[in-house]
């Protein structure tokens, strides 16, 4: 299960993830983000509760990376250690703008 939180501020956005990024969530992130993704050009994802990222989660995260690098900033804060050991192991703390 996941859980998304949007604040619109301007053109920026604050969207808090609580839960599993997975096979079953990904599609709802995705669609979730959509709108975000155009009326945005600063994007911070809060990981604070987030417990788990799978590789569909992942490519969420970065096709959103991809279509902000285009038009501003996207950063993630704060990522528990299980997150990002995953991040680590996969590249992704290279790529993702983690705080």
């Amino acid at each position: 299960m996941l859980n998304i939180k949007k604040e619109q501020q301007g053109e920026a956005a604050i969207v808090s993830l609580e839960g599993h990024l997975d096979t079953n969530t990904a599609r709802e992130l995705e669609e979730e983000l959509k709108d975000v993704l155009l009326q945005t050009t600063s994007l911070t994802l809060d990981f604070e509760k987030l417990e788990y990222v799978s590789s569909a989660g992942l490519r969420v995260l970065l096709s959103a990376h991809k279509i902000m690098s285009g038009k501003g900033e996207m950063k993630l804060v704060h990522v528990s250690e299980a997150v990002m050991e995953i991040f680590d192991i996969t590249g992704f703390s290279d790529v993702l703008n983690i705080e």
